[in-house]
């Protein structure tokens, strides 16, 4: 009788790993993938000792009795790989044999050689991201400081001069802006700021954004604009399209000293399944920004999406840009891509889903835009008592009457408190002890006819899904100004 006939040979054929049965370490069974893991023939592997196929450690490792065995394995050729054995030990009537299957599991190793890679690649990117933050923040901070002392040393002199404070508060007020406008960007690429998306003829947008653009661009480079014709809406907020727009712009100006042209063209796009693996098969309209600068080479081309990322002088900011334009267009469901060549220009697509039309709502009378207050009681939420103090400010001297609070609990106790309505909470949204959003549904719940409007800068705990805001949740961003909060105090309060 054959070995093969008492190890039913037919079942070991079938089996996806490699088998050895062995005799005393004496190769006397081996199934075709064993052939192929190993490239050794099935001729010329019967009848040899198993230690051909082990590197020297795994022979000292190899013990032939039952258990696991994960070592170096070695191939016909000299070539090394990681293999995985399991040992069996089996009673067949002519004696003991030992069974090994074999898994080659270089794969694994592989994936976790990549894994690793990924990670080191996302620890550079932070370390990238925190740096040109650090680098830009610490910039601003100290145009903010060091002007503020100059305001502080003109105000204390004898004969204070009045344009000069006014000139240096101006360069605070300056660098404040260009620090939110880093945050707002900040939030964008995380996904965190808030999204304001309704239906939008993506043409309407790129008009919009036509005198913002051209301001980028300046005289020497050509804007020529080529809208297609009966696009589907997109739904999106259109404020964040138009500066992924301008963004771009910026960047094809930078990639275009010497002067050329940038086209946008808008399409309307069919993707068949698979076309973009990260989208799904649909309609879709196409955004395509297009300049005649430089070009990219492979290498900067695939990196031009990481943050701070630049190829200019490091005395140049770098920014987001990019990666504030990925955060946008993916937070609305969309994709971009990226094609250049040195020399040949570089052209950025992307892609939204098409939405269904619906029919236009009618446009609100216009009218005055009132701003004032008329004796609302306000309670006012926020743990930062210079803020508070400042928004508290901002409303007393607006017609409000403010009660202050520094957070949830000190609010429910003022709001039992208080005899009279409470017309609107305005509360912060992350609060140590308490969230704005459950502040309001413990206050609403006794006191249903307050309005709610928050205020912050990092508004996830009342986003819904892609970064929207909750039905029925109003926002103000901080930072605000004077004019940014009474216009939204007043138009919660309006309904």
């Amino acid at each position: 009788m054959e070995w093969s006939d008492e190890l039913s040979g037919g079942l070991l054929q079938a089996a996806p790993d490699a088998i050895l049965v062995l005799d005393e370490g004496r190769i006397v069974l081996v199934n075709d993938r064993a052939e192929e893991v190993f490239g050794w023939s099935r001729a010329d592997l019967l009848g040899r000792d198993v230690e051909v196929l082990l590197t020297e450690a795994a022979r000292e490792a190899f013990t032939g009795t039952a258990g696991t065995l994960v070592a170096q394995a070695r191939r016909r050729d000299g070539a090394e790989f990681p293999a995985e054995a399991s040992l069996a030990v089996v009673e067949v009537p002519r004696g003991r044999l030992t069974v090994a299957i074999v898994r080659d599991v270089t794969g694994r190793h592989q994936d976790k050689a990549a894994a690793h890679s990924q990670r080191a690649q996302r620890l550079e990117a932070l370390s990238k991201l925190a740096g040109g933050i650090a680098h830009d923040f610490n910039n601003m901070l100290g145009v903010i400081v060091n002007y503020a002392t100059f305001v502080v040393e003109e105000t204390e002199s004898p004969t204070p001069d009045v344009a000069a404070i006014a000139a240096d508060a101006r360069q605070v007020i300056k660098a404040g802006e260009r620090g939110t406008g880093l945050t707002q960007q900040l939030l964008k690429f995380a996904g965190r700021g808030a999204v304001r998306p309704q239906l939008t003829d993506l043409n309407d947008v790129v008009a919009a954004a036509e005198e913002a653009i051209r301001g980028v661009l300046g005289t020497d480079v050509k804007l020529i604009i080529r809208p297609g014709a009966a696009l589907p809406p997109v739904t999106c907020d259109p404020a964040q399209i138009e500066q992924v727009l301008v963004s771009l712009a910026a960047n094809a100006r930078t990639a275009m000293p010497s002067g050329g042209n940038l086209v946008i063209d808008t399409a309307g796009a069919h993707l068949s399944a698979n076309e973009h693996p990260e989208l799904g098969a649909g309609e879709y309209v196409r955004l395509r920004v297009t300049d005649s600068g430089a070009g990219m080479t492979p290498d900067v081309l695939e990196r031009a999406f990481e943050p701070f990322f630049s190829t200019r002088p490091k005395n140049e900011a770098a920014g987001l840009g990019l990666a504030t334009v990925y955060g946008i267009v993916t937070q609305a469901r969309g994709s971009v891509s990226l094609a250049s060549e040195p020399g040949m220009g570089t052209t950025v697509t992307v892609l939204l889903p098409a939405a269904e039309r619906a029919e236009p709502e009618p446009e609100p009378a216009a009218g005055p835009a009132v701003a004032a207050g008329s004796g609302e009681t306000l309670l006012l939420v926020d743990d930062a008592a210079a803020l508070r103090d400042e928004a508290a400010r901002i409303l007393s001297g607006a017609g409000y009457r403010v009660l202050a609070a520094d957070g949830g609990a000190q609010a429910l106790e003022l709001a039992r408190l208080h005899d009279g309505a409470i017309d609107l909470l305005l509360s912060d949204v992350v609060m140590p002890g308490m969230l704005g959003r459950d502040l309001a549904d413990r206050l609403t719940g006794v006191r249903p006819d307050t309005k709610v409007l928050y205020m912050s800068d990092y508004a996830q705990p009342v986003l819904a899904s892609q970064g929207t805001l909750d039905p029925g949740a109003a926002l103000v961003e901080k930072p605000f100004t004077a004019e940014d909060l009474l216009t939204a105090v007043r138009k919660r309060l309006d309904g």
